[in-house]
């Protein structure tokens, strides 16, 4: 039997995700995750992958917002509400795609700009923002948030445990800032044709997920080193790309649970 162990989100882009006992699954995605983004003065995103001190700022749900603190001084924080914030959209880039967002507020510009070291602002993806995925592999002209190119990541357990039985220090599952983790089922299930449900909503595998440099930032510490990626290059690498984890789109809404099975069609 499969069945989710763990559930993450990632409210805003490349920073401390947060492990939740539930999540709704709304049109793009988990709820909250990766609503909010940094961006840099051209209003391009910014990432662990050249920035690892991002990894550095833990997010947490609070009330009436997401809580932001820093890892080493947790007194050191400022709370981004869930509210909408005014103003007129803007152009904001990830990757090759284009779409409009919102500035949150000077005040979280000027706290995120003196955590990081250098300008950057951040901005808010309101609902009527539309980010499809690939058409590529869309079947229903899906959307997402902020996230790289895909509203849901899952990874098997037992594919940790494959990569950490190879490596002479054991990493955790943060690195590869899953949503869904599922105990049970065999090392790299997840790269088959994985299609499944949980409850009402319908889960489709649609491309293995590419790993990069920001699966060797030590997401505790912010130090980059060469593990993982290194090893899992040695024997995941398909067409030049290493591969770990599975992108998912979805049908369907509700609420996934830890301790829900997933049932494999």
């Amino acid at each position: 039997m499969l069945q989710i162990t763990e559930l993450h989100i990632y409210p805003i882009k490349s920073l401390g995700g947060i492990a939740v006992a539930e999540a709704k699954v709304e049109t793009r995605g988990l709820q909250y995750d990766r609503r909010w983004m940094l961006v840099d003065e051209n209003n391009r995103f910014l990432t662990q992958r050249e920035h690892p001190r991002m990894a550095l700022l833990q997010t947490a749900i609070v009330e009436n917002g997401i809580l932001v603190f820093l890892k080493t001084d947790p007194a050191d924080g400022i709370e981004i509400p869930f509210d909408a914030p005014g103003g007129d959209p803007i152009k904001v880039t990830i990757w090759d795609d284009v779409c409009s967002a919102l500035y949150v507020s000077s005040e979280a510009d000027q706290w995120f700009t003196r955590q990081i070291g250098f300008s950057c602002r951040l901005v808010y993806m309101p609902e009527d923002s539309i980010r499809k995925v690939d058409l590529d592999y869309a079947a229903n002209e899906e959307i997402t948030g902020f996230s790289d190119a895909y509203p849901v990541l899952v990874i098997g357990q037992a594919s940790l445990d494959d990569l950490n039985s190879r490596l002479e220090m054991p990493v955790s599952m943060d690195r590869f800032r899953p949503n869904i983790v599922f105990g049970g089922g065999y090392a790299f299930e997840e790269d088959e044709d994985f299609t499944f449900h949980i409850g009402d909503i319908h889960f489709r595998g649609v491309k293995p997920c590419a790993r990069c440099v920001m699966t060797t930032v030590n997401q505790q510490t912010g130090e980059k080193g060469k593990e993982p990626l290194k090893t899992l290059a040695a024997y995941r690498t398909v067409g030049k790309k290493v591969l770990f984890g599975q992108n998912l789109l979805h049908e369907g809404s509700g609420t996934i649970r830890v301790g829900d099975e997933l049932i494999r069609h």
